[in-house]
C-alpha cells in the first residue's frame, strides 16, 4: 500500500502590517502613481543618467526632474554617484523596479 502525505493545513492566523511597513508600502505606491516619476524610473531602469540627460530625454524642465529625483531619493528608489560636478542617477531598488516592470506588462497585456 502506497503512503502519501496529507497537504498542510493553511495557516489561519491573520497577519497584520506594522505602521512602518504600511507607510513604506503607501509611499512606494505614491511614487509609482505619478507619471513623471514612472517615466524617470523607467529611463533609469535602462541606463544611468544625469539630471540634464533625464530632462533632455524626457522633455522635462531640469527643476521638475530635480524635484522628482529628490522625492525618489528620499524613498531610496534612486541613488547617485558623483563624477566631477555631475551627479549620475540610477535605480536603487530591484523590488520596486520589478513592480514597475510588472505594471507595464500588465498595462500592455491584451
Amino acid at each position: 500500500m502506497e503512503s502519501y502525505n496529507l497537504p498542510q493545513q493553511p495557516d489561519t492566523a491573520v497577519r497584520t502590517l506594522d505602521e512602518e511597513s504600511l507607510f513604506m508600502v503607501s509611499q512606494t505606491f505614491k511614487a509609482l502613481s505619478d507619471t513623471t516619476r514612472i517615466r524617470i524610473l523607467y529611463l533609469l531602469s535602462q541606463k544611468e543618467c544625469s539630471v540634464n540627460e533625464i530632462a533632455d530625454e524626457l522633455s522635462l524642465l531640469q527643476s521638475t526632474v530635480s524635484h522628482q529625483l529628490r522625492f525618489l531619493k528620499n524613498l531610496r528608489l534612486v541613488k547617485f554617484r558623483r563624477a566631477g560636478t555631475t551627479l549620475y542617477y540610477s535605480h536603487d531598488d530591484e523590488h520596486v523596479m520589478d513592480l514597475l516592470t510588472q505594471a507595464i506588462h500588465h498595462a500592455n497585456h491584451d
